[in-house]
C-alpha cells in the first residue's frame, strides 16, 4: 500500500460549534468539505487542516483515522483480509463518491481506508 495522505478524524458533537472553534478561533479559515456529519477545515495554503466527525453516515462505528490510498483500495482490502484483520465496514462505494472500508488496527483504532475519485 502507498498512502497518499493520512487524516485524523476528531470526534465532534456539533459541526457548527466545531466550525466556530477551528475556523474562527484557530484560523483554519477554509472549509474544504462539509457533508453534514463530517467536515474539514484548513488554512488557505493547505498546510494545516483538521477533520471532525459527528457520526459516520453509513458505517456502524466512527473511524479515528483516514488513510488515502488512491487506486489501491481493493488491494488494501484484500491484504487486510489475507492478514486476518477485522473488517469493521466492508469495501463500499459510498453515495458521496468515495470507495472505502474500515479495518481495526491491533490497538483497536478504527481506520478508514479510502479512495477519493480525485486521488
Amino acid at each position: 500500500m502507498h498512502p497518499t495522505g493520512v487524516t485524523a478524524n476528531l470526534p465532534a458533537t456539533d459541526l457548527e460549534e466545531a466550525r466556530a472553534f477551528y475556523m474562527d478561533y484557530l484560523g483554519l479559515s477554509v472549509e474544504e468539505m462539509n457533508l453534514g456529519w463530517v467536515a474539514r477545515f484548513s488554512t488557505p495554503d493547505g498546510r494545516a487542516s483538521v477533520q471532525v466527525v459527528t457520526r459516520d453516515e453509513s458505517a456502524p462505528v466512527d473511524s479515528q483515522l483516514s488513510v488515502h490510498v488512491g487506486d489501491e483500495v481493493e488491494e488494501a482490502y484484500a491484504e487486510a483480509q489475507r492478514r486476518g484483520y477485522e473488517i469493521v465496514h466492508p469495501l463500499t462505494t459510498e453515495p458521496w463518491g468515495v470507495r472505502r472500508f474500515f479495518v481495526r488496527a491491533p490497538n483497536g483504532t478504527v481506520i478508514n481506508v479510502v479512495s477519493h475519485s480525485d486521488d
